[in-house]
């Protein structure tokens, strides 16, 4: 069964018309869909439903969606996909910072849409929490602890707050300690679907990884880049 089937999405854009597009495009996939048009009522409800990932425009009144999307990522992981007419690199690395997992520019390609949204899920959802509690394991790197049941990661025995996406980035490295793994290669891994310019986008999640799990992320332990070639846990 596809864990991702009757996921709850809430679509967040002072646009009504964008946003009724977009919930008549996913309801069709068999998603669950909430609505908000502005980041208040976003987080309002995210408060009272459960939610499973956020689709969200960037410019909004009363509080705009990079704003959104740090208060959400204070307390929550689930997946947040940017919506912006805005496509600069500069604007995505943006939204990345901010704590979001993709970004799609408007105007939008709606099988690229649904593609995205499925393919984020699936990593929350089917490839996370399902496949590792199944697994049951756990793998150790120096201080590192990656509890996969449980999919919780440690460092020095404490917990550390991870996306989906940095959980998978990170689960990779560690499953392959030692190893290099290009920009690309990340990506087709972890986003699952083929890489095209994909240098600053993995970076960003790289560099949230790093402040998390290093006690100095300038001099790394851990997180390494092995420059002109790609990124690797230390084998310690």
């Amino acid at each position: 069964m596809d864990r991702t089937e009757n996921a709850s999405i809430l679509v967040v854009d002072d646009d009504h018309d964008i946003v009724k597009a977009i919930a008549m495009l996913l309801e069709k996939e068999g998603y669950r869909i909430y609505k908000a048009y502005n980041g208040l009522e976003a987080l309002d409800s995210l408060a009272m439903n459960d939610i499973q990932l956020i689709l969200i425009d960037v410019m909004m009144p009363k509080l705009d969606g990079l704003s959104a999307v740090m208060k959400i990522r204070e307390k929550k992981n689930i997946p947040i996909i940017v919506l912006s007419a805005k496509s600069e690199d500069s604007d995505k690395i943006l939204g990345l910072s901010m704590g979001a997992d993709d970004y799609i520019t408007k105007p939008y390609n709606p099988a690229e849409l649904t593609a995205r949204v499925r393919a984020s899920l699936r990593r929350y959802l089917s490839l996370g929490a399902a496949d590792s509690a199944a697994r049951g394991d756990t793998v150790k790197v120096g201080g590192l602890v990656l509890d996969k049941a449980a999919r919780q990661l440690y460092a020095d025995g404490e917990p550390v707050r991870l996306t989906a996406t940095e959980y998978k980035i990170t689960e990779l490295l560690m499953e392959n300690a030692g190893r290099v793994f290009s920009a690309e290669e990340i990506y087709s891994r972890v986003w699952n679907e083929d890489s095209f310019s994909v240098e600053n986008t993995v970076m960003v999640h790289i560099r949230h990884i790093r402040e998390k799990i290093e006690i100095n992320p300038g001099d790394p332990r851990y997180l390494k880049v092995v420059w002109g070639i790609g990124y690797k846990i230390e084998k310690l």
